[in-house]
């Protein structure tokens, strides 16, 4: 379980999150998280919160949203919200890092969700040009974490039956959903942080 200070990457994305707030620092109200992102980095896919508002505050850079089918660029000093249920991605478009604090309400289990994510990743099971994991391991992670995070498409009708059945198959072949985040292999960057 993620604490406070605690740092994770993925190395497809390009991404790294220092936890500044766990939803035990704040009694479940918010997840507070600071994420780097190197030149091109990205989240990988579109998709929905479906009980939670995110929060994005850009420290250094621009970030580049594409928010419920409209396009934006982002620039340190500005912040974006959102809305629980809003299907959106985003990424870094240009040639320098970006910075940016990002909060999730209410917290969930969310930093658990990225800590099991991100350890796939570390561990090479997700697409090495996506960032994303197979099809069985996802609809496991899915499931376990639907009012966290869903993909923004196939449309939910199709998502409430085909996800559960998916994870079902998943879990029998020994998917599972709480993957453990590497922390003993962090790189200098990490450490640093």
């Amino acid at each position: 379980m993620a604490r406070a200070g605690d740092v994770i990457e993925h190395p497809v994305t390009g991404e790294q999150i220092l936890f500044r707030k766990t939803a035990q620092d704040t009694g479940g109200t918010e997840l507070e998280m600071e994420f780097r992102v190197r030149p091109g980095g990205f989240v990988a896919g579109a998709h929905v919160h479906p009980e939670q508002a995110e929060h994005f505050e850009i420290l250094e850079g621009t970030v580049r949203f594409h928010i419920a089918g409209r396009e934006m660029d982002v620039d340190a000093g500005q912040s974006v919200v959102v809305p629980a249920g809003t299907p959106h991605v985003w990424w870094n478009p240009s040639a320098v890092p970006a910075r940016l604090v990002v909060r999730f309400r209410p917290a969930l289990r969310t930093g658990a969700f990225f800590e099991a994510f991100f350890g796939l990743a570390q561990d090479g099971k997700t697409n090495p040009r996506t960032g994303e994991g197979g099809l069985l391991q996802m609809a496991v992670v899915i499931r376990e974490f639907r009012r966290e995070i869903r993909p923004a498409s196939p449309p939910l009708p199709v998502q409430r039956v085909l996800v559960p059945v998916l994870a079902a198959v998943g879990r029998l072949l020994g998917y599972r959903a709480n993957y453990p985040y590497p922390y003993e292999r962090q790189t200098e960057l990490a450490r640093a942080a």
